[in-house]
């Protein structure tokens, strides 16, 4: 299946706000100049639509990511790698009791294009929805023009390492990505590497704190190196995580600067388990059954280690590995 072997259900003609509405499967997604709102046949949901528009840039450029990208406490996405999830209500214990939860599977091509749809026609001019809210306008108000550049982003996902000939390539001052404003005092050198005649296309090393201090997206984990199975997926951070993200394997992470304060939640219920403050240095575990969110105050750096065997989630799930990576 192609992108363009689907037919993207919307409206024949926009709101009186100049946006259209969608419908994928049994969800209807609209907005007007402030809010989203999301139906389906038990129930109804509204969020801000500048939230909303944060959380659906990075489950598209993202593909779904690993298991659950919730939008928030109610609605979001499962990803089965080959189909996707859309759910309302799943992992939120009112909704459950209610009897007002919903979901549907989807096949991945049609989901995403009809999220990309969304994303094309709800973010206006004047809003990059992967900016920092400082780096950024508002998302508010009439429909005004589109940020297709913004949204249509690559993530980087380096197949051997960055810099690595044939890979994804340092940014540099000839790239026009400048230094962001916070991370000014960042050593901009890079390594000098003298290889053996005949191994120059396997010894590579670049500056990954130069490599990150020229990022214009905030929490957007891209793969900078890959060893089979071992990825390193570093982002840079600043104000707050816009998704809560649901593990489904193990995720390490590793605070190169500053602070990022997160919040820990049960996966499946939401039940509080913890709040963890990183700071520079600082190594931590997240388990593959809990969720969790980020508060940065200042832009950061964070290193995000996967293993991205697709083979992970089922041997969490039948309880052939364990939901946590260590035990002391």
């Amino acid at each position: 299946m192609t992108a363009t072997d689907i037919e993207v259900v919307k409206s024949d003609s926009p709101n009186t706000e100049g946006y259209h509405q969608f419908q994928l499967g049994e969800f209807t997604f609209s907005r007007d100049e402030y809010f989203v709102y999301i139906a389906w046949p038990t129930g109804s949901h509204m969020m801000s639509v500048d939230a909303f528009l944060r959380a659906l840039q990075r489950d598209v450029a993202w593909d779904f990511f690993y298991g659950i990208v919730n939008f928030d406490g109610v609605f979001g996405t499962v990803n089965h790698y080959g189909t996707v999830d859309v759910f309302a209500g799943r992992y939120n214990d009112s909704y459950r009791k209610a009897e007002l939860d919903y979901s549907e599977n989807h096949e991945t091509p049609a989901i995403r294009e009809t999220f990309k749809s969304i994303l094309a026609d709800w973010t206006n001019s004047t809003f990059d929805p992967f900016a920092s809210p400082h780096e950024t306008g508002a998302a508010w108000g009439v429909k005004n023009g589109d940020n297709i550049s913004a949204v249509t982003r690559r993530r980087v996902a380096a197949a051997r390492m960055v810099g690595v000939p044939g890979d994804e390539q340092i940014r540099s001052d000839e790239s026009g990505m400048p230094v962001n404003r916070m991370f000014l005092d960042v050593d901009q050198s890079e390594p000098v590497v003298e290889p053996e005649p005949g191994f120059e296309g396997e010894v590579a090393a670049f500056n990954l704190f130069s490599y990150l201090s020229r990022s214009d997206v905030t929490w957007n984990p891209s793969v900078v190196s890959a060893c089979k199975d071992s990825l390193f997926c570093p982002t840079t951070e600043e104000y707050i995580l816009p998704i809560i993200h649901g593990n489904d394997r193990v995720e390490w992470f590793i605070q190169l600067s500053d602070q990022i304060t997160w919040d820990v939640e049960d996966r499946d219920t939401g039940a509080v388990r913890s709040r963890v403050t990183m700071k520079a240095g600082d190594v931590c575990a997240m388990p593959a059954d809990i969720r969790h969110q980020g508060y940065s105050p200042k832009r950061s750096m964070l290193l995000v280690w996967e293993n991205g065997s697709s083979d992970v989630p089922e041997l969490i799930a039948s309880g052939k590995a364990p939901t946590y990576p260590v035990e002391f």
